[in-house]
Order: structure tokens, then C-alpha cells, then sequence
């Protein structure tokens, strides 16, 4: 369903996605908080495809590849996949195109990319969505998958993803939001905040698990509202921004490059 909030006016861009968070680094402290995530993801990315199966009952896969042909995804064409850790979304990718020396996937985390697993060789590259280490205009996609809430300044990246787009070029941002009834918020939190770090401690071989997933809660109910992250990338220069949503909570936001 489109989102109505793409015809609100003009209005600041988001740069860091959510307040800061004093339970897990020093607040406003930009190098302790990037040094956070960066350790974090390192250390728990052996856990993260297996949970992920269990937590999704099944259903990634299929729904990270129906979002993707949602966006426009087809064979020929250039992908960077921005944020792509273990590589969730990269697989799907590569079962639309079947080319993989189309694609480039982008991580600030080595940990994660050490967990990709791949049937041929990906072009990985350590990099962030503030600083894309692709050339301008060379890609006919870009997707960033669930990592919106994880970077510095979102501005910045949406900057990056114009400069990465060909003209005409298609963007994917697919991130999790909070549902806006009181009742539905109430039960994912108590899902993802109790329920999954609870299952975390018992699966997990990593101790710092459990705490990612309580961390990944915060930063979704402290993340800023959709109409903010559609206007971010109107004021990057970004044409036709809008919003699909997904049983109430699966955001996927589009935009084409000019």
C-alpha cells in the first residue's frame, strides 16, 4: 500500500536515524557509537543467518525477493547492495539475475562479510553508506537492507545513493517500523525485546547475541517516522520517493535517480 505521507511538505533531512542510546555507548559520542556497532556485529555474525531462519519462521527469503521484484529488480542489470552483512539479501539478488559479476555488496562490518556464504564469488568491499566505494552513475539498482537504523547520518547516505544511481536507476531501502496501533507496537516489542533474546541466550554461541536483538528494538522504536526518511531522500535529489508497507511493520522504501 503506498504511504500518504510522501505528499507532506518540504522539511529537514534525518542525519543520525535515532536519538542516542546511553545504555550502549557514550551518548553523543560518534566514534564510541560506531565502535559499538562495529564490535557488535563482528562478534555476533556468527549467530545472525541461523537466527534469523528461526525467528523468521522461513519467510525471509521469500519476502526479501518479492520486495526486490516489488522495486523493479530484473537480469542486466548493475546491484550494489549496501549493508549486506551475511549476504540475506545478496542471494536473493542472485536468484533474480543469476549475475554475479553484476554485483557489488558493500559492509562496514569484516565479521559479518566472513559469514557470507556464496555458490560463486561476489564482489565484497568494506565500505559504508556515507562513503559507497563504487565509481559515480554505475549502478542500475541499489538496495540497503535493514541497516538505515545502524548508520551515522542518513542524509549523507542518501546523498551517496543519488551518486551511485545511473539517472533512472532504481533505490531500495527496506527497514523494520514500528506499527501504529498502540496494541500491535506493544506486541512486536514484547516479541523482539523479550521473546527473540530469550531464544537468542538459548541458540546463540556468541554471549553478546541476546543483546543485539534488544538493541535492534531500540533503535526501532527510536527511529525517526517514515515521512522524514521519504523526505531525507527527496532532499537528496531522489525522484518518485514513496513508501510500500508489508503486514504494518515491512517498509519499503523506493526511489529512482535523477
Amino acid at each position: 500500500m503506498s504511504d500518504p505521507s510522501r505528499q507532506e511538505a518540504h522539511g529537514a533531512s534525518i542525519h543520525l536515524p535515532h536519538a542516542p542510546l546511553p545504555v550502549y555507548y557514550r551518548s553523543g559520542d560518534t566514534v564510541a557509537r560506531e565502535a559499538f556497532l562495529r564490535d557488535t556485529f563482528d562478534s555476533t555474525a556468527v549467530d545472525y543467518d541461523r537466527l534469523e531462519k528461526i525467528l523468521g519462521l522461513g519467510t525471509g527469503p521469500g519476502y526479501r525477493r518479492q520486495a526486490l521484484l516489488r522495486a523493479g529488480l530484473r537480469p542486466g542489470m548493475r546491484v550494489v547492495d549496501v549493508g549486506m552483512g551475511t549476504g540475506l539479501v545478496t542471494k536473493e539478488i542472485m536468484k533474480i539475475t543469476g549475475e554475479p559479476h553484476r554485483l557489488v555488496g558493500v559492509d562496514p562490518s569484516p565479521g559479518m562479510m566472513e559469514q557470507a556464504r556464496f555458490d560463486q564469488p561476489v564482489d565484497c568491499r568494506i565500505g559504508r553508506a556515507e562513503a559507497i566505494p563504487v565509481e559515480s552513475a554505475s549502478a542500475d539498482f541499489l538496495v540497503m537492507g535493514y541497516a538505515l537504523r545502524h548508520i551515522a547520518d542518513f542524509a549523507a547516505a542518501a546523498a551517496e545513493f543519488r551518486r551511485v544511481l545511473k539517472p533512472g536507476g532504481r533505490l531500495l531501502v527496506l527497514e523494520i517500523t514500528r506499527p501504529e496501533g498502540r496494541m500491535a507496537n506493544l506486541l512486536l516489542k514484547a516479541y523482539m525485546r523479550g521473546l527473540v533474546p530469550a531464544i537468542a541466550r538459548l541458540v546463540s554461541r556468541s554471549p553478546t547475541t541476546p543483546m543485539l536483538w534488544r538493541y535492534y528494538w531500540d533503535t526501532i522504536e527510536a527511529c525517526a517516522p517514515p515521512a522524514q526518511v521519504l523526505q531525507t531522500l527527496r532532499n537528496a535529489g531522489l525522484a518518485g520517493v514513496e513508501r510500500h508497507v508489508e503486514v504494518g511493520i515491512f517498509s519499503e522504501y523506493r526511489a529512482v535517480g535523477a
